[in-house]
């Protein structure tokens, strides 16, 4: 099926937020998506404000089973497609406290993603986000 999130997207930083703001914010992101098989690769790099880089990623399948993750505050994903333009997910850590619904959506022109998320995070506080992607 089709799926419009393929290709590269950079977080445009002024027009994302989180509730609380993070202690150490993400200064630059950059995501490449591939297709694979019935799913995704995704491939994350950039910087938080005190230099430290940002390299992780996963491979999943949109079935909504658990895929492992790195380099993120989860290791964990979950993630299925709704249609071409619109993909939930669900992302957790083993063992830990974080844990987010997630919705994506991508704007009908096909140049923005907004990335809607809810839940609790790392120190188990309730916590929400809404993160724009521009399309490279």
């Amino acid at each position: 099926g089709a799926d419009n999130s393929i290709g590269t997207w950079k977080r445009n930083i002024e027009k994302s937020k989180s509730t609380p703001p993070v202690t150490n914010p993400i200064t630059s992101l950059t995501i490449v998506l591939e297709a694979v098989d019935g799913g995704v690769k995704e491939t994350v790099t950039g910087q938080r404000k005190d230099s430290t880089p940002i390299n992780g990623g996963f491979t999943a399948k949109y079935d909504g089973k658990e895929y492992p993750v790195t380099g993120a505050p989860w290791d964990t994903i979950s993630i299925k497609q709704i249609d071409a333009n619109t993909f939930t997910s669900e992302t957790k850590k083993t063992d830990g406290k974080y844990h987010m619904t997630n919705r994506v959506v991508i704007s009908k022109d096909g140049k923005t993603m907004t990335l809607t998320s809810k839940g609790t995070n790392a120190d188990g506080k309730p916590s929400t986000g809404k993160y724009i992607y521009e399309k490279q």
